[in-house]
């Protein structure tokens, strides 16, 4: 078995291209020995900013072998009458390299068996390494120098081994040595005589290659320093990447700044030191920001001193910037800010984001009734939900819309409700972030979130596979999994019919918002469950939309997930195929000729539902035998029409508790 071993060098990539290129590389690479039948144990892409790296170990010297069946001629154009061959016979016989005695006819053809020699992996890799390296694709890609080939950035080196020896090849420009190079301010043209001391050579030239490594190196680096200041950390993942692949020797440095800048919104602070600086702020152990912070370096040395300076100048700027707009917004409460709204478009004809407010605080209001909560503080919070829009903060940094205005309902004096449930109305804020907390924040978020789904779906931009208008979609998905994480029993249905007359604008969209809640509930529920069985109890013969009550559709997707009887399955299906057409009609008693019929009556009249689906699926299968007995000593399609009717009847009373669980035909 052999070990590759290729690495790009090249010209600091942009941090979001790398692990882009890492699942192209790895993709390209399986791709490539799967064609080729080639096998190998593992394949192992690494990168830095300034190198892309391929180790497969593992590796087949040769391609296998193959033996190949080939058709020729028609069997009396490679044969003459003598049983010799042609022209045409020789001509295929020489192609492919056998002789007469490895011909035989078959319907009337002639085909031979041939074996193809499995070439060396050495010449595979040198015709499609470069190939795959060419169809990397990324944002910004350029022609550098005078090549025809684009790439996101010059490159410098290219270095690639089998085992102990080079694999000559050439990437856009640059051709193969054995040699790499370290870090930028380290060891340069270091010789790797073989894969496995490839990973170690850069190790010591001060080059982590692996970014696991390196992710983990920061991540220990960085505890060492908080914990020298009795603090923490809260690192983003999309924070830890982003450094991860902007450095190739991380060293940890710990700054601070004046602890004035601690007056403005802490988030405001965060803000700056993580999105702008790529910075880790540091926390005290009861979760306050302090003033310092995190910065890792891509540096060789012990002398910090200017790298302290230089970044606390930066952020220094910031913050400036920041106490400023602070002092300037707050010089007024936040209830002012609320009349400049109506000078800001909502969306074109649906008025402004003061009329969106106004029916914010109607559409709460609603909510509130609905789950009989009575609290003034969720009015107030809806008033002000969007005041911080107007201040020069949230211009500033838009993404923290929330964020500062609940900061500013605090120094204007609002209860604690007000403030978080203008903070939390925007929540959640991504697929995997929290939910409101606070009851204030659930019902202003839901009805800022419907008012903006309906909105949309009215002005006719409902969401498509390239656009998602207002991000509708995580609107919806955020009420979807606030409703289901606090288990609030709220008609959604409802809600849109009072958001849909609310708005300026009319028009007939409340099933398409419908079938849209329902989809994306689908599609949030299927990492757990079965996409047929969330289908199913979604289906319109169940009688209602899953948006009437969430938590009840939740609650028959896990029983229904449970099941596991085949007889129920077998006599729901039947039952609902015998009965396609609707059916009219009481059951009549006095009509019933054979004891099947009375038994399977007083079976269903004995079956309720009382709000315990495992229960009630319980009960269902327990009247199993009767129902079987009922198809196997009843004719339903009896020639008295009577009967017949009355029949079927029966079984529609059958059907109307086996819906109440599930559309079984979809089982």
């Amino acid at each position: 078995m052999s070990k590759y071993l290729l690495e790009v060098g090249v010209e600091e990539l942009p941090y979001k291209f790398i692990p882009m290129a890492i699942s192209q590389l790895k993709t390209g690479f399986e791709n490539f020995f799967k064609d080729n039948n080639v096998n190998y144990k593992d394949i192992k892409v690494m990168a830095t900013p300034r190198r892309l790296a391929v180790i497969v170990d593992g590796l087949d010297a040769v391609q296998p072998d193959v033996e190949k069946v080939v058709k020729g001629p028609i069997a009396k154009v490679a044969f003459d009458e003598n049983n010799n061959l042609t022209k045409a016979g020789e001509g295929f016989a020489n192609k492919n390299g056998v002789g007469v005695n490895d011909l035989y006819v078959e319907d009337n053809y002639v085909f031979a068996k041939i074996v193809v020699k499995g070439k060396d992996t050495k010449e595979l890799l040198q015709i499609n390494v470069p190939q795959i390296f060419a169809k990397l694709q990324g944002p910004h890609f350029m022609r550098w120098g005078n090549n025809d080939v684009k790439f996101s950035r010059p490159i410098r080196w290219v270095l690639s081994i089998l085992d102990g020896e080079e694999v000559k090849l050439t990437i856009i420009d640059k051709e193969s040595s054995n040699m790499t190079n370290g870090h930028r301010f380290s060891t340069q043209n270091i010789v790797i005589n073989n894969p496995d001391e490839y990973i170690g050579k850069l190790r010591d030239a001060h080059v982590i290659v692996d970014p696991e490594e390196r992710k983990q190196r920061i991540l220990e680096l960085t505890k060492i320093e908080a914990d020298k200041l009795n603090a923490v950390t809260k690192i983003s993942d999309d924070l830890l990447e982003e450094v991860t692949f902007i450095c190739e020797y991380p060293v940890a440095v710990t700054c601070n700044f004046d602890d004035a800048y601690l007056t403005i919104p802490q988030e405001v602070a965060v803000t700056v030191m993580e999105t702008h600086q790529r910075y880790f702020a540091l926390y005290s152990k009861d979760g306050k920001l302090i003033n310092k912070f995190v910065t890792i370096t891509n540096y060789i040395g012990n002398e910090f001193e200017n790298i302290k300076a230089g970044n606390l100048r930066v952020i220094k700027a910031r913050l400036d910037d920041a106490v400023f707009f602070f002092n300037e917004d707050t010089k007024k409460p936040l209830e002012a800010y609320v009349e400049n709204l109506k000078g800001m478009t909502f969306q074109k004809g649906m008025g402004s984001v003061y009329d969106k407010t106004q029916r914010i605080v109607k559409l709460s209001e609603k909510i509130a009734s609905a789950l009989g909560v009575n609290k003034p503080s969720i009015k107030r919070a809806a008033e002000l939900c969007k005041a911080d829009l107007a201040t020069n903060l949230v211009f500033e940094f838009t993404e923290l819309q929330g964020f500062i205005g609940a900061d500013y309902a605090r120094v204007s004096g609002e209860e604690i409700g007000v403030q978080d449930g203008i903070r939390e109305h925007y929540f959640p804020l991504n697929a995997d972030s929290e939910t409101a907390k606070s009851i204030e924040g659930q019902i202003v978020g839901i009805a800022d979130k419907i008012d903006t789904i309906s909105a949309v779906f009215t002005a006719g931009k409902k969401p498509t596979g390239s656009s998602d208008p207002l991000g509708v979609r995580r609107a919806a998905l955020g009420i979807i999994k606030t409703v289901l994480e606090h288990n609030l029993k709220l008609d959604l249905s409802k809600l849109i019919d009072v958001a849909l007359e609310l708005l300026p604008l009319k028009a007939d969209v409340k099933s398409d918002i419908e079938e849209f809640f329902t989809q994306r509930l689908i599609i949030f529920l299927n990492d757990k469950y079965s996409k047929n069985i969330l289908e199913a109890c979604s289906g319109d013969i169940c009688g209602k939309s899953p948006c009437v009550d969430l938590c009840d559709y939740l609650e028959r997707v896990k029983v229904v997930s449970t099941l596991n009887d085949e007889k129920l399955l077998e006599n729901a299906n039947r039952v609902l195929r015998i009965l396609k057409e609707e059916v009219k009609g009481e059951v009549d008693v006095a009509l019933f000729n054979l004891p099947a019929e009375k038994d399977l009556y007083e079976a269903v009249k004995g079956i309720e539902f009382a709000g315990d689906y495992n229960k009630y699926l319980a009960d269902l299968i327990s009247i199993n035998p009767t129902v079987t007995k009922f198809f196997d000593e009843v004719l339903v399609m009896d020639k008295d029409e009577k009967i017949k009717n009355n029949r079927l009847a029966l079984l529609n009373t059958l059907k109307n508790k086996y819906i109440i669980l599930t559309d079984f035909s979809k089982m």
